[in-house]
């Protein structure tokens, strides 16, 4: 099977340098048409040039593609709203969203603004909502879509240093959810990919030596296939240097207490066993839980109440 995107049109934000110029050129030697998004800011979010969005049109063209460019900053409604009432004027439909634009501003937690913290989240969570906002009815009315958000190591698994950064990356896993479970109905496939390439916002934070094995072009195909038209749905894809993996969050089975023995001291004689993963299982929306909960309880006190099942 070779996977095409041939009359597909596709936004790619942050696509002027790194994952999403390798992105946005990935998709048009598959056959999209490319919408390529970038302010051309420091890695800092500072100063704007259109030149790397140009840049990487002019790459596309070169190659036979259709590509247009545009420099809304994604955290504003206004400029994303200009973005995509020019891409229905040209294209009419925008099938594929990658939302990949962010910034940096580490420092540790004691150190930082919360203006650098705030900014952070306005750009990488915010930024990927407003853009999502902006295609969803589009995508709903097709009844098609695909949108991949952009997580990190960082938001799954902590980084020193980076608060900001991994609260907002975090944040992915939660808006996939939701949005997956929304957009079922219509075949809006929503994925989240969780990458570690040499970019201008690595380049200070990983060796030379393995920076030379992260090249994004090791990434992007994970990403064209998130957003192929079989792709999966509530995915969180792992990708660098050619290695892909999923991240995925368990529950474990846990215990239920009776009201006598609901203290803070038998939660914590207990706690292994609350712990043990064995058994443990990936629900598949909040109410999952719930049911979960009151029906464990429910046997617990001998009360026949098989809600959920």
């Amino acid at each position: 099977m070779t996977i095409r995107f041939d009359g597909r049109v596709a936004l790619v934000t942050g696509a002027g340098t790194g994952l999403g110029r390798s992105h946005a050129l990935g998709l048009a030697e598959r056959g999209a048409k490319v919408v390529v998004n970038d302010l051309g800011v420091t890695p800092d979010g500072q100063t704007a040039s259109s030149d790397a969005a140009l840049a990487v049109v002019d790459e596309i063209r070169a190659m036979g593609g259709e590509a247009m460019a545009h420099g809304a900053d994604v955290a504003d409604a206004e400029g994303v709203a200009d973005m995509v009432a020019k891409v229905m004027a040209e294209w009419g439909r925008i099938d594929i969203l990658i939302n990949n634009a962010g910034i940096l501003r580490d420092k540790t937690f004691a150190k930082m603004t919360l203006d650098d913290f705030r900014k952070v989240v306005e750009v990488h969570l915010m930024g990927t909502a407003t853009c999502c906002h902006a295609c969803w009815p589009i995508m709903r009315e097709q009844t098609y879509g695909r949108i991949v958000l952009t997580t990190s190591a960082s938001g799954l698994y902590g980084n020193f240093g980076q608060s900001n950064y991994g609260a907002a990356k975090a944040a992915m896993a939660g808006l996939m959810n939701v949005l997956h479970l929304e957009g079922a109905r219509d075949d809006i496939r929503v994925n989240t990919l969780a990458p570690t390439a040499a970019t201008r916002m690595t380049e200070n934070l990983i060796p030379a030596d393995a920076l030379a094995l992260l090249a994004p072009e090791t990434i992007t195909p994970g990403v064209l296939y998130l957003v192929s038209e079989d792709a999966p749905s509530r995915v969180i894809l792992g990708a660098g240097a050619g290695s892909f993996a999923l991240t995925r969050i368990y529950e474990t089975p846990g215990i239920t207490l009776g009201s006598e023995e609901n203290t803070p001291d038998t939660i914590a004689e207990r706690f292994d066993e609350i712990a043990d993963p064995e058994g443990q299982q990936e629900l598949q929306n909040a109410f999952e839980q719930t049911q979960k909960y009151v029906r464990n309880a429910a046997r617990a006190r001998g009360l026949n109440l098989n809600w959920g099942e």
